[in-house]
């Protein structure tokens, strides 16, 4: 086969943003030289990669093998090329992370200036997802997630662990008091955090000692969204239960209220998933050794493991 990289990076363009005219667009490449890319890349491999019809561009089954292939042999092509570079050196090329809203807004945002100022030829594409995305399909090196992982077959690396609490604005405490024990829950609303928007099972979860329990409360709200959930408990509309590092901003400045501090939820794990366990492309390693970096003065210290442990 005579295919080269420049190829493999304009298909897998395409397939990343499901659209020929985005692909040229991003590429500066005239959207008729982009499509003669994809045909000769599958008159070369010999079937067809991508499905197109007059609304969408989505992979073939062949495409999407053909796809997980091509990110491995550009990633190794990207770290031949990077070999003797400096380790310091600057970055550049795309690197695309999905996030959760509110962990972009407050852990990661602050500290983008520095890092793209130090590598101003780096690509940073994020997405403030809360719902389940498609790493390969979607075409992202990463997602950050809060809280347990479903089986798959990708790879989690571990930032560390988050407190978690429940909090209530001011103006919603004035109307319904203050709970100090959890029988008084009995006359609060929760802000529901649901992916299915059903608000049957709404509960606040605690830790009494050392057992997790979950006290059933009225939803006043369910949704899906934690930039959402926030802005209704800012609202006055119920106690919401989230991460304390993504509203510590807003508890320092007096606009939410931590409520029962001696019945926290457990504490949440933080993961950086990646689609394989090959080596990673120098910049994306670069990024995520950032996003370590960063978000550790929030995570919780961990006990040191027992003598003998492990």
């Amino acid at each position: 086969m005579s295919m080269d990289l420049s190829e493999l990076r304009v298909f897998c363009r395409v397939a990343e943003l499901a659209s020929f005219t985005k692909a040229a667009e991003q590429l500066n490449m005239a959207k008729g030289r982009v499509s003669t890319v994809v045909r000769a890349l599958e008159a070369e491999v010999g079937g067809r990669l991508l499905q197109r019809t007059t609304r969408s561009v989505r992979l073939t089954t062949d495409g999407e093998v053909f796809l997980v292939r091509c990110k491995e042999l550009l990633t190794e092509a990207d770290q031949l090329q990077g070999m003797f570079r400096p380790a310091a050196g600057e970055m550049r090329g795309r690197v695309r992370i999905d996030m959760p809203s509110l962990f972009a807004q407050e852990q990661v945002m602050p500290h983008l200036p520095a890092l793209l100022s130090a590598h101003p030829l780096l690509d940073l594409g994020i997405s403030t997802n809360d719902r389940r995305v498609d790493m390969v399909r979607e075409g992202f090196d990463a997602l950050v997630r809060i809280g347990p992982l479903p089986d798959s077959d990708l790879v989690a690396r571990p930032l560390g662990m988050m407190a978690m609490c429940s909090l209530a604005s001011p103006a919603y405490l004035r109307r319904h008091g203050t709970p100090l024990s959890l029988a008084d829950l009995a006359g609060h609303r929760i802000v529901n955090y649901a992916a299915n928007l059903r608000s049957e099972g709404a509960a606040l979860r605690c830790e009494v000692d050392g057992v997790v329990r979950a006290v059933p409360m009225r939803s006043a709200l369910s949704v899906n969204s934690s930039a959402y959930m926030q802005a209704a408990c800012l609202n006055g509309l119920g106690i919401m239960q989230a991460a304390l590092p993504t509203n510590q901003r807003l508890i320092d400045s007096g606009e939410l209220v931590e409520v029962l501090p001696g019945f926290r939820p457990p504490p949440t794990q933080v993961s950086l998933v990646v689609p394989h366990r090959r080596h990673l492309a120098p910049r994306v390693e670069m990024v995520f050794n950032w996003l370590a970096r960063i978000t550790r003065p929030s995570m919780l210290d961990m006990p040191a493991p027992a003598p003998g442990a492990g």
